[in-house]
């Protein structure tokens, strides 16, 4: 979708005035700009299209902001503004703050259809400034193109070409172990969750950076599509289950712009990609299985797969001795439930590490809140005739019992950030249309941005 975003120095301009110095800014304009305002109630609607006095053509557009800090001013005008070209008029902070909204807001996802929607485009005339706008855009629209693919396009293998050819972009390595070779090499809960689907899972391994820089390790939840397995879901729950590996797509979007930004680290991502599907080999209810890290785990529910498969790829994450290990999941709704559907909790061994990625989402206006790992709930993993369960026994504090399950397979000396997303928007709003959604990637992103550059 950077095809929205131009490196030039021409277009249309485009001016914001904040709501409350509306009355002070009119008395400045020509008379014929403020009688146009007028006749057109520009307070009410917000948005005008002056034309040229002499030509009728479009001269100037004006939108009014509710905040002077409102991100998303231009969120939605890609999609009103006539097709052309626009520049939008302020200094270098201004276009900053509103220009990856005004991209973000023109994606559309048209793969599977004839034609797509004529957008408006954004001109940026300062180099950097759109080279960053454009890293950010082209991530996030990534991920919501990963997202938003149905399953049957994007199944284990698909993931696996996504991020081997991010690793030929960006010269980093591409390893990936594939069915049995899961056995062979002991990941035995990603190969478990997997077995029973024709697409085979695999464990994903990208490397980048030099190897003596600090390194960072992601790893993403890619279930692929998620039926529940033998605790089958209802068609309900079923319905928007191509988004289950929205957590393999925010860490691929958040690696895609680390290494756009050349940022001076070791980067390592992780996806364990299954489809979780109904065979005569899957899985049961009451299965025990030995996990990677030597844990044995009692199959509780088959529909709490995605911390099965992040448990031995968490466990394979420590091998390097990473600064931070961090991942991404669309793992419960009782997340969801706590939060709603916008706004992602996480979770951290490290205080101030979660500190720092609050106070870097709020920075660029991507909040995420950090809940607590509340260790009195890990008797609820009790099993009897195993170390644990892979579900709680009790319906309560489900993200919280999620989040404890995954921190067992973490040393207790490396630093763990654990994301629990929605991945998908349920409505629009400006500059985020609904389905697929990276939520937290540009908090993360910022907050590793201010630790390593």
């Amino acid at each position: 979708m950077s095809a929205l975003l131009r490196h030039t120095s021409s277009g249309i301009p485009l001016s914001f005035i904040v709501k409350n110095e509306l009355t002070d800014w009119l008395t400045q304009q020509p008379s014929f700009v403020q009688q146009w305002l007028v006749n057109t109630d520009f307070e009410k609607s917000g948005l005008a299209l002056i034309p040229n006095a002499e030509t009728g053509e479009l001269s100037h557009v004006f939108c009014i902001m509710q905040r002077a800090d409102d991100f998303w001013a231009a969120g939605d005008l890609a999609s009103k503004l006539p097709k052309g070209c626009y520049q939008i008029q302020g200094d270098k902070s201004l276009v900053s703050q509103l220009a990856l909204g005004f991209v973000l807001g023109g994606y559309e996802f048209s793969e599977y259809k004839q034609k797509a929607t004529a957008k408006a485009q954004l001109g940026i005339a300062d180099k950097t400034l759109y080279e960053q706008v454009k890293q950010q855009a082209d991530a996030i629209n990534l991920a919501r193109d990963l997202v938003n693919t149905p399953a049957a396009d994007m199944m284990p293998q698909h993931l696996s070409q996504v991020m081997s050819d991010l690793a030929d972009t960006f010269d980093g390595e591409f390893t990936q172990w594939v069915g049995d070779e899961l056995l062979e090499q002991n990941y035995p809960t990603i190969h478990m969750v997997g077995r029973a689907s024709e697409n085979k899972p695999r464990l994903l391994d990208l490397k980048w950076g030099a190897v003596d820089a600090p390194q960072i390790t992601l790893v993403g939840k890619g279930v692929c599509f998620d039926s529940g397995g033998l605790d089958l879901k209802p068609s309900s729950g079923m319905r928007n289950m191509k988004k289950d590996m929205g957590g393999a797509a925010h860490v691929i979007a958040l690696a895609q712009l680390i290494m756009a930004a050349n940022l001076p680290i070791r980067l390592r991502v992780l996806v364990p990609a299954v489809e979780n599907a109904v065979s005569r080999n899957a899985f049961r209810p009451g299965d025990v299985v030995k996990t990677r890290k030597g844990i044995m785990v009692e199959i509780d529910n088959t529909d709490a797969e995605g911390r099965l498969v992040l448990c031995d790829a968490l466990s394979e994450a420590q091998n390097d001795d990473p600064e931070l290990i961090i991942d991404f999941a669309t793992l419960t709704g009782a997340c969801r439930v706590a939060l709603g559907t916008e706004l992602p909790g996480f979770f951290s061994t490290e205080r101030d590490v979660a500190n720092a990625i609050m106070d870097s989402g709020m920075q660029v206006n991507d909040p995420v809140w950090q809940l607590p790992l509340f260790e009195q709930y890990r008797p609820f993993l009790k099993s009897d005739v195993a170390d644990m369960t892979n579900c709680s026994s009790t319906p309560f504090g489900g993200a919280i019992t999620a989040a404890l399950y995954l921190k067992e397979f973490v040393e207790p000396n490396t630093p763990w950030v654990h994301f629990d997303v929605m991945a998908w928007n349920l409505r629009a709003l400006p500059g985020r249309p609904a389905g697929g959604e990276a939520l937290g990637v540009r908090a993360v992103f910022t907050y590793l941005q201010n630790r390593f550059n």
